[in-house]
């Protein structure tokens, strides 16, 4: 008898240690970035930007393209080759292939799918959603919603407010009304004032975290654009892992969701911009990571890649003056609004081009022989046909709003620099996957965009 409870208890002991080894080579913190629209090219040109400030032909490596892994992912939707966020985003955030434009459900429209960020929460992590866009747009609504369509948009933001997720940073949310009573109501603490961050912290139990700073659609600004009254991703970041850091570990999605908007209107300046940005975040997980190494994942990639971005333009064959982007200050939405207040004042009678070129000179350096960019006979027509086209417009254009004018002066730019677009739309390129920690090695070859979520739950251990 007493043999027979020795042998009972030694199998217990073993059990138990061995259920305990498995758990602690599970990844217990992970992080995934999603830079929205961000193709093999947006991060290429972007090291080499930074290469050329220096006076440099090459590349300035990014943090995230050293990471010790790297893959290539198909994009696909189940209805479409050229995705949606809504579909890509659901491939991200469930394993799972659907209908463009739908929202973590299967192409009928019947069947809800699991999101990794839940299968999180069930197993006792913490959750946090990050994006530079609104909180209720496709992306990082996947997460955590079950939509038909992504312009669901209420509907969206009544799931985030009752998804009991802990932490939410970034955007605001569109077409919502009295956004701050109705996650007030559903437990959040809500800040948009950069002055109390530093006194936010895990005491305040679910928190929301708004960009104090954001546009008519919900976004944060562009960082080409942010100043000392915006939070920048990587401060919104930061504050995510201190809210979210437990012993049960956490999951948090980031995504640099402006990467998109800006290939969108082909403004590579604040591409670059946004690029950067969304590395500087990733920095902070990295920081997270030296003290957890051997318990953290950190996963990027992106959703597809927008506008068909290459380095090269048949007029200047075989060279690249990547520096001249620096000449760029603000971003192309800016310069729409500056365009927009002109249309405002003047009739089309009444407006000149060269009423606004001083302007577009001083923030773009278009039309300066010092900086290498004078402007040609041809290149003042298709600016001077652009501005009349766009002041005789009654409203703006289809190409992610924004107006003829201030794309054509972005492209310009462009060309100028060597950088060449395809479409002003999504593009069915395949896109990379760079991780780094405990379960990077799953991550490898040519594979699918279904590939990271299931990967992921293999890494953590999420479906145990």
């Amino acid at each position: 008898m007493r043999k027979t409870l020795y042998v009972f208890l030694m199998y217990i002991l073993l059990f138990t240690l061995t259920v305990y080894a498995q758990d602690a080579h599970k990844a217990k913190y992970i992080f995934l970035f999603i830079g929205d629209g961000m193709g093999i090219i947006h991060v290429n040109a972007t090291e080499a930007y930074r290469a050329a400030l220096e006076g440099k032909i090459g590349n300035k490596k990014l943090n995230f393209t050293q990471f010790p892994s790297v893959a290539v992912a198909t994009t696909y939707a189940a209805d479409r080759y050229i995705t949606d966020s809504g579909a890509a985003g659901t491939a991200l955030a469930t394993g799972n292939k659907t209908a463009i434009e739908t929202i973590s459900m299967d192409a009928s429209k019947r069947k809800k799918f699991k999101s990794i960020a839940r299968m999180a929460k069930e197993k006792g992590m913490k959750v946090g959603i990050v994006t530079t866009v609104f909180m209720n747009d496709a992306t990082p609504a996947v997460f955590y919603a079950h939509q038909s369509n992504r312009s669901m948009l209420k509907e969206i933001s009544r799931e985030l407010a009752t998804s009991d997720f802990d932490f939410f940073g970034g955007g605001g949310l569109l077409k919502t009304k009295n956004a701050s009573e109705l996650l007030a109501s559903n437990g959040y603490s809500y800040f948009e004032n950069k002055r109390v961050l530093d006194d936010i912290n895990k005491n305040h139990g679910k928190v929301y975290l708004a960009c104090p700073v954001r546009d008519e659609a919900e976004a944060c600004r562009y960082s080409i654009d942010q100043n000392s009254e915006d939070i920048p991703l990587k401060d919104i970041t930061k504050k995510a892992i201190e809210v979210l850091d437990n012993p049960n570990g956490f999951f948090v999605m980031i995504e640099g969701g402006k990467i998109d908007w800006a290939a969108h209107v082909n403004d590579a300046g604040s591409v670059f911009g946004d690029v950067i940005a969304f590395d500087d975040a990733i920095a902070e997980a990295l920081k997270f990571y030296q003290k957890h190494q051997e318990e953290t994942l950190i996963v990027v990639t992106s959703d597809h890649e927008t506008g068909g971005m290459s380095l090269g333009t048949a007029s200047m064959e075989y060279d690249l003056a990547l520096a001249k982007i620096k000449n760029q200050k603000i971003s192309v939405y800016e310069l729409d609004k500056m365009i927009n207040e002109y249309k405002s004042k003047h009739t089309p009678d009444a407006s000149k081009l060269s009423d606004v070129m001083p302007f577009v000179t001083m923030n773009f350096g278009l039309g300066d022989k010092k900086k290498g960019l004078e402007l040609t006979s041809d290149d003042k027509v298709i600016l001077n046909n652009a501005f009349y086209e766009t002041i005789n417009s009654k409203k703006k254009q289809k190409n992610k709003d924004s107006e003829v004018f201030s794309m054509e002066v972005s492209r310009m730019l462009d060309q100028k620099a060597g950088i060449s677009w395809a479409t002003f739309v999504h593009t069915g390129a395949p896109v990379l996957i760079f991780s780094k920690g405990n379960g990077a090695d799953l991550f490898k070859g040519y594979i699918d965009n279904t590939d990271v979520p299931k990967n992921i739950i293999k890494a953590a251990g999420l479906n145990n």
